[in-house]
C-alpha cells in the first residue's frame, strides 16, 4: 500500500524512538520491581544485589561510550538495531538463568545493549529535526523512559501474579525485538524517507547546521581535549547520580522503610515515574516556547534547569512525612530530574553538528555512569551505616550543583561553535 507523505513524519520517528525508550526503561525496571520475587528462587544477598547493579551500570557507562561511536560509524539505522537486538536477547536471557552469577552476567549485557540506546536516540533527533524543535523532541523521546517506568511496576506485577517472574523478563525482550520489525519498515534518513514530504524535508534541511559536513571524523580520542565535550559532562553528572539513586532504590525503599509488598510496590511505584514524563515533557516544551518568543539559545536552555533544580532538595522530606506525602515528593524530585535532563541533553546537539553527536553523548553517558556507579557505592554505604534519610540529602544537593556548574561553564558564545574542526 502507497501511503502519501506526510508533512509531519518527524514526530512519527520521534514516537518510535520514544517507545524504544520506554522499552529500555522496562527492562532495566524489571530486576528493581521483581527482586522480592526472585529472590524466592535465587537467594540474593543485599551485597550481591548491589554488586549485579555495578556491573549494569559499569557495562552500561562503558557501552554509551563505545556504542555512541559505533551508532556515528554505522548509522543511526543499523546502530540502533544492533543496541535493541542485543538488549532484548540479554533481557530474555535474565529469564533462563538460574543462578547470582547468571543474573549478574545477564545484568552485564544488559547494560551492553541499553548504554547505545540514548546516543542513538540523540542522533536521530539531530537529523531528523531542526535545532528549534530538538529539545521538545528530546522531551518526547526522554518521556519514554518514564512511560516504560510507569508501566514496569503493575504490569509485571501482574505477570507474577499470573505465571512467575520469569516472564516478565522474557515478555518484555520478545517485545524489543517486535521494535526491531517495525524500525526496520519505517525509518531512514529524511533524504532517503519515502514517508516524509518534500516540504518537510526542505523544513529539515534548512533548520540543520552546515558545519562539519563532508569533514573526517576527529580521532575518538581527541574529544577528549574539547571543552565542551567536559562542560556537557560535569552539569549532568551531578543529577544522574541522584536519578539512579532514585530509580535502584524507590522500590527498595517502599519495602524497606514503608513496608510495602509486591502489590502495593505496583500501586505506589509507577506515581512519580508519570511524574517523570511530565518533567520531560514540560522541559522540552518550555525551552522551545521561550526560543519562539525570541530568547536566545542559551538563556532558553538555562531557564528549564534552573527551575527543575529548584525541585530536587524536595526529596529532602521524603523520609519524616506519611506515606503519601513521601509519594508527592519522590513525584517533585523526579519531575525535576527529567526536566533537567531533557535540556541537559539537548546541550549536545546545540554544541556539537550532527556527526559527532553520538559520540559526544556516549562519551557524556559513559562517564555520567561511571560516577553513578561510584555514587551507588557511596550511597549504599551511607545507607548501611545511617539509613535512608542521609542520603536522601545528599541526592537533593546535587541537582542544584549540577546547575551551578552550568551558569560557570555555559557560555552564551558556545552556541555558535558548532563544528567539528573545534574537536
Amino acid at each position: 500500500m502507497n501511503l502519501k507523505p506526510l508533512n509531519n513524519y518527524r514526530w512519527w520517528v520521534c514516537a518510535l524512538i520514544a517507545t524504544a525508550t520506554a522499552i529500555n526503561y522496562l527492562d532495566r525496571q524489571n530486576l528493581p520491581i521483581a527482586i522480592g520475587e526472585i529472590r524466592k528462587t535465587i537467594e540474593i544477598s543485599d551485597f550481591e544485589y548491589g554488586l549485579i547493579n555495578s556491573l549494569f551500570l559499569f557495562a552500561y557507562g562503558t557501552m554509551y561510550a563505545v556504542g555512541g561511536r559505533t551508532i556515528d560509524l554505522l548509522g543511526s539505522k543499523m546502530g540502533y538495531a544492533v543496541m535493541i537486538l542485543w538488549w532484548s536477547a540479554a533481557n530474555i536471557i535474565h529469564g533462563l538463568v538460574s543462578s547470582v552469577t547468571g543474573l549478574g552476567l545477564a545484568r552485564f549485557l544488559l547494560g551492553l545493549g541499553e548504554g547505545g540506546g540514548f546516543p542513538a536516540s540523540a542522533k536521530v533527533v539531530s537529523e531528523w529535526f531542526p535545532q528549534r524543535e530538538r529539545s521538545i523532541a528530546f522531551g518526547i523521546f526522554n518521556a519514554g523512559s518514564s512511560l516504560g517506568a510507569v508501566m514496569a511496576p503493575p504490569l509485571l506485577a501482574a505477570i507474577i501474579s499470573l505465571a512467575n517472574w520469569r516472564w516478565t523478563f522474557i515478555l518484555s525482550g520478545l517485545l524489543g525485538l517486535g521494535w526491531v520489525v517495525l524500525w526496520y519498515r519505517m525509518y531512514s534518513l529524511p533524504s532517503n524517507s519515502r514517508y516524509s514530504s518534500s516540504a518537510e524535508k526542505d523544513y529539515i534541511n534548512n533548520g540543520q547546521s552546515s558545519a562539519g559536513v563532508g569533514k573526517p571524523q576527529p580521532s575518538w580520542l581527541s574529544y577528549f581535549n574539547n571543552r565542551d565535550v567536559w562542560t556537557v559532562i560535569l552539569v549532568k553528572i551531578f543529577p544522574d547520580s541522584a536519578w539512579y539513586f532514585f530509580i535502584f532504590w524507590l522500590p527498595k525503599y517502599l519495602n524497606d522503610v514503608r513496608g510495602l509488598d509486591i502489590v502495593s510496590i505496583g500501586l505506589y511505584a509507577w506515581i512519580p515515574y508519570a511524574f517523570a514524563g511530565i518533567g520531560s515533557l514540560l522541559g522540552g516544551w518550555l525551552s522551545s516556547f521561550l526560543l519562539q518568543r525570541n530568547v536566545s539559545l542559551a538563556v532558553s536552555r538555562k531557564i528549564p534547569l534552573g527551575l527543575a533544580a529548584a525541585l530536587l532538595p524536595a526529596s529532602l522530606l521524603i523520609t519524616s512525612v506519611s506515606l503519601p506525602w513521601a509519594i508527592v515528593f519522590f513525584s517533585m524530585a523526579m519531575l525535576g530530574h527529567q526536566l533537567y535532563s531533557t535540556i541537559a541533553q539537548t546541550l549536545v546537539t546545540d554544541l556539537f553538528p550532527s556527526q559527532a553527536v553520538g559520540t559526544v553523548t556516549g562519551l557524556m553517558g559513559c562517564l555520567v555512569t561511571y560516577g553513578a556507579m561510584l555514587f551507588s557505592v557511596l550511597i549504599g554505604h551511607v545507607i548501611g551505616e545511617s539509613g535512608y534519610g542521609p542520603a536522601f540529602i545528599i541526592a537533593g544537593m546535587l541537582h542544584p550543583l549540577g546547575f551551578i556548574l552550568v551558569l560557570l561553564l555555559l557560555k552564551k558564545d558556545k552556541f555558535v561553535r558548532n563544528d567539528l574542526a573545534t574537536i
